[in-house]
């Protein structure tokens, strides 16, 4: 990112813009699908109370939390209020899972980072999808919005794990691990597409086929040396996918005016860390007292590295042009993402390090 900023700083224009096209179909899927692959489904199901819990409770009070603040404090209409609440609430810990891992942080606190964070992008570009229809002018009452968000939801889960099982029966016929890697592939970037023509939720459908995957194809479908080559293919793919959006983000904060939008910059980076707080702190308390219960620091590990990153770049970019508050909205998300890089980002291993002392005294 500081490579992007400095590029921009010195004059030098990409080819490549950073659109919400370009991030939706070519970089995401590579990396919700890399991330799904490794989550386990006997961990998911065992912590599937807490992690849909903050992702999709949690989603919707950090939204409510930035979009009543971002109306009261610095004057936005509350279509454009909602809007930001709704696509700043999408996380994006990726640099804080690569420390987790450099740290050897618990493996549990990673799985509720990582799935937390995977199934809440979801949740985020579907309450995203669901202000934009509002604005529209669609039916908002409110069976048909929890219509909506079924089949939104439900539908894109459906679609992946249809894409993805369809692909792998296929895979199952052949042993060549380069048909295999493609096969995944397809099911990676066809799910999403597949999804987002049937006006589902093609983040979800990808997360659904990256699970399917990483359970069932990986060790029964695919062969032996398939799935380890699979493994290090999609390693590879999500870090060069990374590599290049966070360049292309660092270019285009280059060139926004900050300083047109110091004031709700400023505020929206308060707000957005309290709507983090409102989506850890209370959910996770709700579980102090079963096993799924979270000790304090891997609370604060969760509230602040809850970074922002391509996703929520991408809603704030794809925001509608009628919407007055626009400009404004697209600057205040460049911020808040700049904020959460280079503060939270690089202040998270601190108390990694700390969980880690933590983790090696004896009880």
């Amino acid at each position: 990112m500081v490579a992007g900023i400095g590029m921009s700083l010195l004059g030098y224009q990409s080819r490549i813009t950073l659109t919400p096209e370009l991030i939706f179909t070519v970089i995401l899927p590579p990396l919700i699908f890399e991330a799904a692959l490794h989550l386990g489904w006997k961990d998911f199901k065992r912590e599937s109370p807490l992690v849909l819990g903050m992702a999709f409770i949690g989603t919707l009070l950090s939204a409510l939390v930035v979009a009543a603040g971002m109306h009261a404090l610095v004057g936005w209409g509350w279509q454009g209020s909602l809007l930001f609440g709704a696509l700043i609430a999408a996380t994006d810990p990726v640099s804080v899972i690569a420390m987790m891992k450099e740290q050897n942080a618990g493996k549990r606190l990673r799985f509720l980072m990582e799935g937390e964070s995977i199934v809440n992008d979801g949740a985020a570009a579907v309450l995203f999808a669901l202000v934009s229809a509002w604005i529209a002018g669609q039916d908002s009452g409110v069976g048909s919005v929890a219509m909506a968000l079924i089949q939104t939801v439900g539908g894109g889960v459906l679609c992946g794990l249809a894409v993805a099982a369809g692909l792998l029966l296929i895979a199952g016929r052949s042993e060549d691990h380069l048909v295999e890697i493609t096969l995944t592939m397809l099911a990676a970037y066809g799910s999403f597409l597949v999804a987002e023509e049937l006006h589902v939720s093609g983040v979800l459908a990808t997360l659904a086929a990256g699970m399917l995957v990483g359970n069932w194809g990986k060790g029964s479908r695919l062969t032996e040396h398939g799935g380890a080559a699979m493994i290090r293919f999609w390693d590879f793919a999500a870090f060069l996918a990374n590599s290049l959006v966070f360049l292309l983000i660092g270019s285009r904060e280059g060139e926004q005016p900050m300083g047109v939008y110091l004031a709700p910059a400023s505020i929206g980076i308060v707000l957005v860390l309290l709507g983090r707080a409102m989506a850890v702190y209370p959910i996770t308390a709700l579980f102090a007292r079963t096993r799924l219960a979270v000790n304090w620091l891997n609370r604060h590990i969760l509230f602040w590295g809850g970074l922002r990153g391509a996703l929520a770049l991408a809603l704030a970019l794809a925001a509608p042009e009628a919407l007055p508050e626009r400009d404004a909205l697209t600057g205040v998300a460049f911020a808040v993402v700049a904020f959460s890089i280079f503060v939270q980002g690089l202040t998270v291993p601190l108390l990694l390090k700390r969980a880690g002392n933590e983790k090696a005294e004896p009880a």
